[in-house]
């Protein structure tokens, strides 16, 4: 029976709860996250965060080595952790620390005309538009936080996805944790041939096309065997990134994510790895939308293809 409990508990916690379901369900655990929590953001060091998360990343790996078996505690305070940056990050990006995060009617109605064709489905945005519009919308910092419950973390614009075809071009291209497959999906409109990978761990939220491949980051990397792999946005501290730099075949990594290191991405894979050289492309950079959330493309270039 506790075989079975903890496989409940286990598979529970992989649907992602919530905050108020996680505190609800272990407040020890939640009165601990919280006083650490309380005392970082008090200093207003990012890199501090970072610390943290690595931390209780590491106990519980430790915890499960000794035990052999699932630490369910250590994972219980690794998802309060994430969960509770992840609610810091919105109320910086919004402004709102209490309530619901909600668009007036116009606001809403002019963002999702240049943002979207389709209720929740992205389209390529047109950079003059984008300008002309955007500083109108008094309301703008609303925005990330009431699309990023959706798993949409940036926009991409019309000349960002161009100049990514150009430098992709007839390579074969994987894209790994691609959500519902927007990046490849604008890609492929314009003759790429790419393919959009997933876990699918988001399904209780994002809704996945069937054209987007159910096959984690490592499965995807040593079936398909791409020249080229695309990231947009992959979770922080993850644990799939460093198979991108063991996968022979890769000559390039396109890299698009925060500046911020807690917010995203496996910063010590991108530094531990000696294979690739890694280089921001300030220019592609500048095409990922909107400017607020602080975006950046990295490159990262098989050395001896630049040698």
């Amino acid at each position: 029976m506790k075989s079975d409990n903890a496989e409940k508990t286990v598979a529970w916690l992989q649907s992602s709860p919530s905050l108020s379901e996680l505190r609800d369900a272990y407040p020890e655990e939640w009165e601990t996250v919280q006083q650490q929590l309380v005392e970082l953001f008090g200093r207003g060091n990012p890199e501090e965060l970072v610390s943290y998360q690595k931390r209780i990343s590491h106990q519980a790996m430790v915890s499960a080595k000794k035990s052999g078996s699932v630490p369910i505690r250590e994972m219980v305070r690794c998802q309060l952790t994430r969960a509770v940056i992840k609610q810091h990050c919105v109320s910086i990006a919004s402004g709102v620390e209490s309530g619901k995060v909600r668009f007036n009617l116009l606001n809403g109605l002019v963002a999702q005309n240049l943002l979207f064709s389709n209720e929740l489905e992205r389209k390529p945005v047109s950079l003059f538009w984008f300008r002309l519009i955007w500083p109108l919308i008094w309301q703008k910092r609303y925005l990330m936080p009431l699309v990023q419950p959706k798993g949409i973390y940036c926009f991409y614009s019309r000349q960002l996805i161009e100049e990514l075809s150009r430098m992709i071009g007839r390579r074969c291209c994987l894209e790994i944790a691609a959500g519902d497959g927007t990046l490849s999906r604008f890609l492929q409109e314009q003759g790429v041939q790419v393919t959009a990978t997933d876990d699918y761990s988001w399904e209780h939220s994002v809704s996945y096309p069937e054209w987007v491949v159910k096959k984690d980051a490592r499965n995807a990397l040593s079936y398909y065997m791409p020249e080229i792999v695309i990231c947009s946005w992959p979770p922080a501290s993850n644990g799939f990134e460093r198979q991108v730099f063991r996968t022979r075949t890769v000559q390039l990594y396109i890299l698009i994510t925060s500046r911020h290191q807690y917010a995203a991405g496996n910063w010590d894979a991108y530094r531990e790895q000696q294979l690739f050289a890694m280089e921001e492309n300030s220019s592609l950079s500048r095409l990922v939308l909107p400017p607020e959330i602080d975006a950046v493309v990295y490159l990262f270039t098989r050395k001896s293809a630049v040698e």
